[in-house]
């Protein structure tokens, strides 16, 4: 790469050459250290797709949040940072096993957790169940995605009668272990019936059974069944810290559940086999045998959480039991086989598609032999894919082939390429529409002219900034038409719903597409009623979404729907730079202004040194720009130049304080995880007996004490998906030495771009960034929605 060296760290020393391809970069491909994972579902990936499109992102389980669901899960440790984890609970432990090793899933579950530290200090008073008056907007999404859940669960039990709990399998169930045990052997299974035959073409879905308006979430745990839980963990040497998290995870009867199957610890989060190993041991006694059949049972759930965790939505069915095998499992089939038995996990069967064959639904010769990979997963996610994939076959196949008189009104106000958006929108219930930070303009083109003729019409994004800016093409505030995909999914913004629960709409455009998972998906195209247009819009260079799936590629790698793809370019050096990066690129551009700047660092406690300098003082005084304006984005948590270490320093130096409420004092820059991958940058304001209060996107947010530790993060420093969804005028990207095994174009892309004015790069990593961009792409998931959509949407005319 070639730059200037700025001796003082300061902006305006600094010439502003744009990192170059270094010479000699042709070398191999730069893939992420897989840290513990690499004897777990990391190699669980080994069947098909490696652990988490953010595998990539992570040298260790405390590098950049892969995708993990929830932020307030616990950190995965990382080599910075295992004294660190190996102090807390096992709640806190790492996660090795199903690509969350590897950082694909790990740490982006700590983009809300705290950094280690008791809970809020001198807040006082009691917690949330007395502070709260009514349920916040994250206790309404996640009610309402439980609705959701129970209402597709419901769908499919009546379409097939569950599996008796403990029996043996029998009929198609055992037919499909037969099969499986085939495909592994290299034997031709000798069940033709067992491939379900496909719908035919065209087919209309069924009409969905509309879900009702979210409702309050259920009350925690009662303080009996959490004492009763507590004295079980004691008596097993677990630590009684687990007692809620246990409780709400098993549900009534939680501390009988425990004593019948320790093992089901494992379904608290956080919790790692060999704690769950131990916790049995002390309960069991002589009776704990690595052979037990609960245990088989419940790691392979628990390996499938991991991939879960990781961005996967099933795994390869090899893949899993080799992943149980390392797990001291003895009889890895069995335990899989036990697992469907009891109805904790699903065996799925999918045809492989050749390129330039046809779909298999469209096959006629029954005599010929169609290749299939046979993938187990969670029932949640599966349900989740099937329901998505039905709903947006209904959404194509109720709207007119012809523009109607609304439609062909918006249509004729529009010019360029909004209106061959809007010609394609008329005419098509599903549409994707791609592009960078300026493309905007054209989907706020489409909301515009389509509200100006009258249509009923809504626009989300996923994060409170993204809203902001998405507003701002159409010259008003968010609301209204404009909000977050969390807001609308929870009721608290959008346009209400109808008498049968479906949003009152006849157009949504969805922006930030790629991070769509899949149940939030499911819920946006479930919820839209027939006739309605849908609208994807998105980056597809940016990380993928935080939860399970890669909605938004899979869709654009089935041909079942328009593509329209924006010809509008970013301006400026920076647009110029993140554009070439995302072709694989990285191009010298001119920067006359300075937009980019480059400071070569030599190990990571000067990359530290010079990030607080550009942050308190070059910067500002070279841009005008305030600290409060900057963000600052490292690939990870842990490590020398981690986000807490950053944090550590650059609250001393911007806001220093005791940190008497938990680490917080007022008037510190915070992220805040209100729902499982969500953050919203924010600042504190006070903390009282209800707990820490919170500004977030020009809201107050009230976290309760108990909950400050896994809600709330420092927030001058970010990783990429932390920041993924956001801009700010200046961005500082900082890329210590050991960041070098863990970029990867997107990632590089994603934290390039959150700069709107200037960027300065920290560069420590020397030729794998170049390295990192030409070669390093996104690794992929395991997903089953391309399968479920070429069998229901023939490609698009």
């Amino acid at each position: 790469m070639t730059t200037e060296q700025t001796p003082t760290g300061d902006t305006e020393g600094a010439a502003s050459p744009a990192p170059a391809p270094a010479e000699g970069a042709s070398g191999g491909a730069t893939e992420a250290a897989r840290g513990a994972a690499g004897e777990g579902v990391a190699e669980v990936a080994a069947g098909g797709a490696e652990p988490g499109a953010h595998a990539t992102e992570a040298a260790d389980g405390d590098r950049d949040d892969a995708g993990a669901p929830d932020a307030g899960e616990p950190t995965r440790g990382g080599r910075a940072d295992d004294a660190d984890a190996s102090a807390r609970t096992p709640s806190a432990g790492a996660t090795e096993d199903a690509g969350a090793g590897s950082g694909a899933g790990g740490a982006e579950g700590d983009a809300g957790g705290v950094e280690s530290g008791g809970p809020t200090a001198g807040a006082g008073g009691s917690g949330s169940a007395e502070g709260a008056k009514a349920p916040s907007e994250a206790e309404a999404e996640l009610a309402a995605q439980r609705v959701e859940r129970e209402r597709i669960a419901r769908r499919r039990a009546e379409r097939q009668g569950p599996v008796e709990s403990g029996g043996k399998l029998s009929g198609k169930a055992a037919d499909l272990l037969a099969a499986v045990r085939a495909v592994e052997s290299g034997e031709k299974a000798s069940t033709p019936s067992f491939v379900e035959a496909a719908p035919a073409p065209r087919r209309p879905a069924p009409e969905p059974v509309r879900r009702p308006e979210p409702v309050p979430v259920a009350a925690a745990p009662d303080a009996e069944t959490v004492g009763a839980v507590r004295a079980v963990l004691a008596e097993g040497g677990a630590p009684e810290a687990l007692a809620p998290q246990a409780a709400a995870a098993l549900g009534e009867g939680a501390e009988d559940t425990l004593r019948a199957d320790p093992w089901q610890l494992l379904r608290v989060a956080g919790v790692r086999p060999e704690q769950a190993d131990g916790f049995a041991r002390a309960l069991l006694g002589a009776e704990c045998r690595p052979d037990d059949e609960r245990r088989g049972r419940a790691l392979t759930v628990w390996l499938l959480e991991q991939a879960a965790v990781a961005g996967h939505t099933a795994l390869d069915l090899p893949a899993l039991t080799e992943a149980l095998g390392k797990r001291a499992v003895p009889d890895p089939d069995e335990a899989v086989q036990s697992a469907l038995a009891e109805g904790d996990a699903l065996v799925f069967q999918d045809a492989l598609e050749e390129p330039g064959a046809p779909p298999a639904a469209a096959r006629t010769d029954e005599e010929e032999e169609v290749p299939v990979r046979v993938l187990a997963g969670l029932e949640r996610y599966a349900l989740a894919e099937e329901s998505l994939a039905d709903a947006l076959a209904r959404l194509v196949n109720s709207v007119p082939k012809e523009a109607e008189g609304p439609w062909e009104a918006a249509v004729a106000a529009l010019t360029g390429g909004a209106a061959d958006l809007a010609r394609q929108v008329a005419g098509h219930g599903l549409v994707l529409h791609t592009g960078g930070e300026a493309a905007r303009a054209e989907p706020a083109a489409l909301l515009g002219a389509a509200r100006a003729a009258g249509l009923r019409v809504c626009a989300v994004c996923h994060t409170p900034d993204g809203a902001r800016r998405f507003a701002a093409h159409l010259g008003e505030q968010p609301g209204g038409a404009v909000g977050t995909v969390a807001g609308l999914l929870s009721g608290a913004s959008g346009p209400g719903r109808d008498a049968e629960g479906a949003l009152d709409l006849d157009l949504l455009i969805v922006l930030d597409a790629p991070q769509l998972d899949v149940e939030a998906a499911a819920m946006l195209a479930e919820s839209l009623p027939d006739g309605a247009r849908l609208v994807l819009s998105g980056d597809p260079a940016v990380l993928w979404s935080a939860g399970p799936g890669r909605v938004f590629a899979d869709l654009l790698a089935v041909p079942a729907c328009p593509q329209v793809a924006s010809r509008v370019p970013d301006p400026g050096p920076l647009g110029e730079l993140v554009s070439g990066i995302g072709v694989g690129e990285l191009a010298q551009v001119e920067a006359p202004g300075k937009e980019i700047v480059i400071v070569p660092v030599r190990d990571a406690g000067e990359a530290v040194h010079r990030t607080v300098q550009l942050v308190a003082d070059s910067v500002p005084r070279a841009f005008g720009i305030p600290p409060e304006e900057i963000v600052v984005i490292t690939p990870g948590h842990g490590g020398a130049a981690g986000t807490r270490a950053l944090n550590t320093v650059l609250k001393e130096r911007l806001n220093p304080g005791p940190g008497r409420f938990g680490g917080f004092d007022p008037g510190d820059r915070i992220v805040h995880a209100p729902a499982p991958g969500r953050t919203v940058p924010g600042r504190v304001v006070r903390a009282d007996a209800e707990g820490l209060h919170l500004e977030c996107a020009g809201a107050p947010v009230v976290v309760p004490r108990e909950l400050v530790e896994s809600r709330v993060r420092h927030g001058w420093a970010l990783t990429a998906h932390q920041a993924v969804g956001g801009r700010w005028p200046a961005a500082v990207v900082v890329l210590p030495g050991d960041a070098a095994d863990v970029l990867t174009r997107p990632w590089v892309y994603t934290a390039f771009g959150r700069a709107d004015r200037h960027l300065s790069v920290v560069h420590g990593v020397e030729q794998a960034l170049p390295r990192a961009v030409a070669e390093s792409v996104a690794k992929p998931r395991t997903t089953r929605l391309r399968t479920l959509l070429r069998v229901q949407l023939p490609p698009a005319g």
